[in-house]
């Protein structure tokens, strides 16, 4: 089996990418009215530094999420009917002309896709870890006188009109992309705690890059895209995504506006292949323990795999075929990743 991964230096405003050419998208766009993201906001329209020089920062929200409504226009047209968009979003916390105010980044997203005819489904809730002494904003210990601290971010999940129909062909990879039981029951939980953020500092021409760690679109992928499907993430960045999709074998397609960027994903691509095999490798062996657990317990599962040497819980997952990257080829734009069974 093989994948192809391809970074295109552009805008996602205007993606290069046919309509209806992808299965999955998994991002994590500039966030709205946090301040890191304010000169790229402002570059792209002027008008959303304009209004938070003047203190207006109900119309610098709108300024900068219009930005984005056309970002979200071109995923809905390049996602086959029934695909499934996750965006990793958190809302923003600031003081704008001596006003302290929360601005719903995730609402105003959800309102976007709405527009643009995306069924909302139900999102997950990524509470991430945090070392801050004091779990308030604000001051004292008088009524009315600190806020709540935000700790979490949403990973909004949309689907492009009905559920996707899938051909013969695509059956087949669907039941070789199955997932376990156990990691179902994670994994479709609407909390996920543990998983901490990535470091931002001395990112390629950006001061902090965003990026999000592996662990979400390593379980996005696998959630909602079979092998061989197509994973887009419009805001590249350093490349996560995409790295995501060849560990688990699916292609990709990254949008990045920085050039600077493409050596970064260049390495996130290839350091894939061995992420790709130990995470592959550990799932194994989280299964077979599981197992062995259930086993121990008086609870032989019902059914075993017809590709591998373990027992699986359901009827679904008898089909599963783990697959492990062997090689990544290629120097940019596009580069083709080959695999082998996992064993």
């Amino acid at each position: 089996m093989r994948t192809t991964h391809h970074l295109v230096i552009g805008d996602s405003r205007r993606a290069p990418v046919a309509s209806g050419s992808v299965h999955l998208v998994v991002t994590s766009p500039p966030y709205p009215m946090i301040e890191m993201w304010d000169d790229a906001f402002t570059a792209l329209d002027p008008a959303a530094g304009e209004h938070l020089a003047a203190g207006r920062g109900p119309e610098a929200f709108e300024a900068m999420h219009a930005v984005l409504d056309k970002a979200w226009a071109e995923v809905a047209r390049v996602l086959i009917p029934g695909g499934i968009c996750c965006i990793n979003i958190g809302d923003a916390t600031r003081s704008i002309g001596g006003e302290f105010a929360l601005y719903s980044n995730h609402a105003r997203i959800l309102t976007a896709a709405q527009r643009l005819g995306m069924t909302v489904l139900p999102d997950i809730l990524w509470r991430k870890p945090t070392n801050a002494p004091n779990k308030f904003m604000g001051s004292g210990m008088l009524p009315g006188g600190a806020y709540v601290t935000y700790e979490h971010e949403y990973i909004l999940v949309l689907r492009k009109g009905g559920k996707r129909v899938y051909t013969a062909a695509e059956k087949v990879r669907r039941a070789e992309s199955a997932y376990f039981w156990e990691e179902r029951n994670a994994w479709f939980s609407d909390l996920w705690q543990g998983l901490a953020g990535t470091g931002q500092a001395g990112s390629v021409g950006r001061e902090r890059s965003g990026a999000f760690p592996f662990e979400v679109p390593w379980r996005l992928v696998q959630m909602y895209a079979s092998q061989g499907d197509t994973v887009l993430d419009p805001f590249a960045g350093t490349g996560t995504t995409m790295a995501a999709a060849l560990a688990t074998g699916r292609s990709s397609v990254g949008i990045e506006r920085l050039p600077a960027f493409e050596p970064v994903i260049a390495e996130s691509l290839v350091r894939a292949v061995a992420i790709g095999r130990e995470r592959t490798l550990r799932r194994v062996r989280d299964h077979e323990a599981f197992v062995a657990t259930r086993v121990a317990a008086g609870k032989v599962p019902a059914y075993t795999a017809s590709n591998h040497a373990f027992s699986v819980m359901t009827r679904q997952e008898r089909e599963v075929q783990l697959r492990v990257p062997a090689k990544v080829t290629g120097a940019g734009p596009t580069w083709t990743a080959e695999y082998e069974v996992c064993l």
